[in-house]
């Protein structure tokens, strides 16, 4: 949701196949949402490449968990890990006292030049072990080097996606199928099947609305999900509306996906046409990068008609799979 905005939901005014959207206010969703992180196997693409199989499990990578909050530790390596060392240093200089200072502080400097004292040894050891990813459990059986661990985790096709939900800061992470069924059944999100869609975004008073987000519409195609945003917000000093459309899956799959937007009224006509962005990308991410049907809200109100006091907007569009 834009900083300052509103989370908006829609009414829908008409039957099928013209949806349309009455923006309204409504109480964040986020006590809604079930904050359970839920972890399936995700079908996506692979970016980084390991082996493939069960690791040795001789308990030696446990010599490498921080003793303090249990995470693992990477070059260089100390008596505990780097966020560690600097909670204990605040902790020491600000808990210290006159009394310390005078008795303990040689001590102190002892243990303090103890904690970090680099393990070249242990550093050795992490060079010889190959760890599997921590998404194992979410379907990667890949093995990797200690030191190329961490690189592939942060690219690894397994790992949970964020709630797209805009309307509300949510929590919640998950695979694609246990994400659709949450906007379904926590964001109360409409669903429609089809490739095609033809929305009407209605507000009244849109002079009062400089930050809004109308309610998220998913539509199923092609066997895969794609999320169509609708909101208000400022582009500098201009308040514009913008639509656009985020695909739930990866970034390598989205770019198999191509889709058009168009919006326009008495002989006029703008057109967008482009590639959904992946869901890794945040809605606030691709909103600022203006990666879709952008349009000037003076504009957006001559294509309403009538005394352009109220927003009556159709957007029209179409989802295809590039061949």
């Amino acid at each position: 949701m834009a900083p300052g905005g509103s989370a908006c939901k829609e009414v829908i005014e008409s039957h099928s196949p013209v949806a349309d959207y009455d923006i309204a206010s409504a109480k964040s969703e986020s006590n809604n949402a079930t904050s359970t992180t839920t972890t399936t196997t995700m079908k996506t693409s692979v970016n980084l490449v390991g082996k493939h199989g069960i690791h040795s499990n001789n308990g030696v990578y446990e010599l490498l968990e921080c003793p303090v909050c249990t995470n693992l530790m990477y070059p260089p390596i100390h008596q505990v890990c780097s966020p560690c060392i600097h909670v204990i240093s605040v902790c020491w200089g600000e808990n210290g006292g006159e009394a310390l200072v005078t008795v303990l502080y040689p001590l102190g400097c002892l243990f303090m030049y103890g904690l970090k004292c680099r393990c070249l040894a242990l550093e050795k050891v992490a060079e010889s072990l190959e760890l599997p990813c921590k998404y194992q459990n979410l379907g990667c059986q890949d093995i990797f080097p200690y030191y190329s661990k961490l690189k592939h985790e942060q690219h690894c096709r397994f790992r949970p996606y964020n709630c797209p939900y805009a309307g509300s800061d949510c929590s919640v992470t998950g695979d694609i199928p246990t994400l659709v069924s949450h906007l379904k059944d926590d964001h109360k999100v409409d669903m429609h099947d089809g490739c095609t869609f033809n929305h009407r975004y209605v507000k009244s008073n849109p002079h009062e609305v400089e930050n809004a987000t109308w309610m998220l519409t998913v539509f199923n195609c092609f066997g895969r999900q794609f999320c169509l945003h609708f909101e208000a917000f400022q582009l500098g000093m201009a308040p514009v509306y913008m639509a656009f459309l985020r695909f739930m899956g990866d970034d390598n799959e989205a770019k198999k996906f191509s889709y058009s937007l168009e919006v326009g009224a008495n002989g006029r006509k703008l057109i967008w046409q482009g590639i959904p962005r992946s869901i890794r990308d945040s809605h606030r991410k691709v909103r600022d990068s203006q990666d879709g049907l952008v349009i000037q809200r003076n504009l957006a109100l001559y294509f309403s008609g009538g005394d352009r006091q109220e927003l009556k907007l159709r957007v029209t569009g179409r989802i295809w799979k590039e061949e």
